[in-house]
């Protein structure tokens, strides 16, 4: 593990600005666990703080020359261009360290150098969100001014996704070309000597490589690199005859039907603001989801999924902490604004009229029995069965089944039947109510709203 201990100038900083006492400790190790007491590191992420807080000290380092201090920079920025924080989504003191460093630096920054087409949009992004975010509490009296509306350059946020495919396929390439060019040596692809006497010189030998490789290549491609000389008697391979293919069987599809949307009892662990959008918050929820479950983390010993929902500026953000809903914990996830979200809260609001703005409030949490645990599975009554594994979003079931989800007059969660044509012609009619095994869920004021 990479050892490092935070200098004077970050010490002195903990200690003015933050809310603990971190300052106290000189590891960096240890004073993140201070100043973040809930949150746990592996091995890796010990070592990649360390190394972390010894980067920062070189980014603010005024021997560094312009061109290593640009690469440092441009590095810095292509890491923070997927990750909130510089571990991914954990907060450390790294963090700290680097906006102690950085943040004068980036105060005297042009509005091109922060936002133009060749800016540090990332770094600033992290510098903003280091020096506003409840999670990092530091208090502080002149902050990096970032001006949202004055973006000179707005990119395109990047998928995580699609840049780690990426870099696979430059390493395969690299691979690939350096075992060409292994291969390509006068004495695995030429079996020419030297001259009796004397040595090849340099220029003979790269020579005799390339024409060497070229050769080997040719015969290749035209099926001479190995067996008979040309012209020799072949004796052809008898072909197999092909064992016709058992039809696969098609899948069998479930009828329509809100059972097929996994509705389970979530826990928020944690909310926060999101670092790039005013209207969406971010919750870590535990959704009693087994260890290895696609789309999930670990957080303070528990599997949780990262969920964005449109409730900043509706709901209190104290009103998200520490509480159960009802999570739809099937959609297909989506990134929104740099984040992945993987799953949806669902929340109650008035019915919209025509021409009505449908972001209004008032919005309120459907709240599932409160001793149900995480994962409980959310049914509605009479509906029961085995929710599908994944909605597929061109089917479209989410969108025909949720114009049915609704809050009674005694203000229970339910499930208009004939508010669903596609379910109402079969026969079925009534408004189903929405339980766990221990209780109905319920919202607390909204008479006749909807629930999405």
């Amino acid at each position: 593990m990479a050892s490092s201990t935070l200098d004077e100038s970050v010490i002195n900083f903990l200690k003015s600005h933050a809310p603990n006492d971190a300052f106290a400790e000189t590891d960096p190790i240890k004073a993140s666990q201070a100043l973040f007491p809930t949150a746990t590191y592996t091995d890796a992420e010990k070592t990649e703080i360390s190394q972390w807080v010894i980067t920062s000290s070189h980014l603010a380092s005024a021997s560094e020359d312009a061109a290593k201090s640009a690469e440092r920079l441009s590095t810095l920025n292509t890491h923070l261009s997927s990750r909130t924080t510089l571990l991914g989504g954990k907060p450390s003191v790294a963090d700290v360290a680097l906006y102690q460093k950085i943040a004068p630096m980036v105060s005297k920054w042009s509005a091109e150098e922060k936002t133009g087409e060749q800016g540090y949009h990332h770094i600033v992004r992290h510098v903003d969100f280091v020096q506003n975010s409840p999670i990092f509490g530091l208090k502080l009296d002149n902050k990096v001014p970032v001006e949202l509306d004055k973006v000179v350059f707005k990119i395109k946020p990047i998928d995580a996704k699609a840049e780690k495919e990426r870099k696979k396929k430059e390493k395969e390439a690299a691979a690939a070309n350096a075992a060409a060019t292994g291969a390509a040596t006068p004495t695995t692809l030429s079996n020419d000597q030297p001259p009796e006497g004397g040595k090849k010189s340099k220029k003979e030998k790269v020579k005799d490589a390339a024409q060497a490789a070229g050769e080997a290549i040719a015969s290749t491609a035209t099926g001479k690199a190995s067996g008979p000389p040309d012209g020799a008697p072949t004796k052809k391979k008898e072909k197999k005859e092909k064992q016709p293919k058992a039809p696969k069987a098609a899948p069998v599809e479930k009828p329509l039907s809100p059972a097929l949307i996994d509705l389970r009892v979530g826990h928020i662990l944690k909310a926060t603001t999101h670092p790039n959008a005013d209207s969406l918050y971010v919750s870590t929820i535990a959704c009693g989801d087994p260890p290895g479950t696609d789309n999930t983390s670990e957080y303070e010993g528990q599997v949780v999924r990262t969920v964005c929902s449109g409730l900043n500026g509706l709901i209190p953000l104290a009103e998200m902490q520490n509480r159960k809903i009802v999570a739809v914990c099937n959609l297909k996830p989506v990134t929104m604004r740099g984040i992945k979200s993987c799953a949806m809260v669902l929340a109650a609001s008035p019915r919209i009229a025509e021409g009505d703005d449908p972001h209004k409030g008032p919005v309120e949490l459907v709240d599932p029995p409160q001793d149900a645990p995480a994962g409980a599975r959310v049914f509605f009554e009479g509906w029961e069965g085995e929710p599908e594994a994944v909605l597929n979003p061109k089917k479209k079931v989410w969108e025909m089944i949720q114009p049915g989800f609704l809050t009674t007059e005694g203000l229970e969660a339910g499930f208009d039947v004939g508010a669903v044509p596609q379910l109402a012609e079969g026969g079925k009619s009534g408004v189903a109510k929405l339980k766990t095994e221990g209780g109905v869920c319920l919202v607390k004021s909204l008479k006749g709203g909807t629930i999405r």
